[in-house]
């Protein structure tokens, strides 16, 4: 649950914040920034809305209750999630720390989102995991690496969940109904007899790019449809070929992507 599931859209919030007051002196201004990006996101909503939507058919009381409504729901879904930074600045200017605001219990706690800066950071990053692939599966580390590098774009067109946060989903494994972690819907470019269509599937999403490297050799190896695949693993430009062979993607250059990545001076440069 959020830390702001008790954020209101209008007066009465106030009011319990009062009461938090008391009882959590520590978290009352991160709570009071909450509510205030929620009412400020409401009016912002309802404004536009008068300024650009006059009609009669928005003339009843039960429309306009209904529009009302909405406006509500909207701002609190905005404020529950990263928000339009309204939060954030005030508890700053008013001498809190965003980072000790207060949230809810989880099971585990997921890591930073990646966001590499450079390509040699993206190799950099991956390089540990991809190695302990190619120590299990004999599967050359470079090839990884670049499967990961065009299915992410080096890591900086990651799939995101539906807070914003990234799905660290590097390999573009579809979640079917035998996976049982978190998944992200996405639109996809597909190919069918060689023509390209926009989709939306769901794909394996991680807490990590470690834990999506991880599921990524799991997957390989799990599935037999792969074992040419990894007989010629140590061979990363044969390996690509038998991926793209046995269905691993649709798109007919899929192999022949892999292999220019291959073949660029980051990745020829590894040993």
């Amino acid at each position: 649950m959020s830390a702001y599931a008790g954020i209101y859209t209008d007066m009465q919030g106030l009011a319990d914040l009062r009461g938090q007051a008391r009882r959590r002196p520590g978290s009352a201004l991160h709570e009071a920034a909450g509510q205030f990006e929620a009412l400020f996101t409401k009016m912002m909503l309802k404004t536009m809305r008068e300024s650009s939507m006059k009609s009669s058919l928005f003339d009843s009381n039960q429309q306009s209750q209904y529009m009302e409504m909405f406006d509500d729901q909207v701002s609190l879904e905005i404020s529950r999630g990263r928000g339009l930074g309204i939060k954030e600045m005030l508890v700053r200017q008013l001498g809190g720390n965003e980072a000790t605001a207060p949230v809810a219990p989880t099971a585990k706690s997921p890591a930073p989102d990646f966001y590499p800066r450079s390509k040699r950071e993206f190799v950099d990053a991956l390089m540990p995991f991809a190695r302990q692939v190619e120590k299990e599966l004999g599967v050359s580390h470079k090839v990884v690496i670049a499967q990961a590098a065009l299915e992410s774009g080096w890591g900086r067109h990651t799939m995101k969940r539906s807070d914003g946060s990234s799905a660290n989903s590097l390999f573009g494994i579809k979640a079917d109904a035998g996976w049982r972690g978190d998944r992200v819907a996405q639109r996809t470019l597909e190919f069918t007899d060689g023509a390209a269509e926009r989709v939306t599937a769901r794909f394996r999403a991680y807490d990590s790019i470690g834990d999506s490297v991880r599921d990524y050799g799991d997957f390989i190896r799990s599935n037999p449809r792969y074992r040419e695949a990894i007989r010629a693993g140590a061979d990363p430009h044969a390996y690509a070929r038998e991926l793209q062979r046995a269905g691993y993607a649709t798109d007919p250059a899929y192999a022949e992507k892999i292999g220019e990545i291959l073949d660029s001076d980051i990745l020829r440069a590894q040993g």
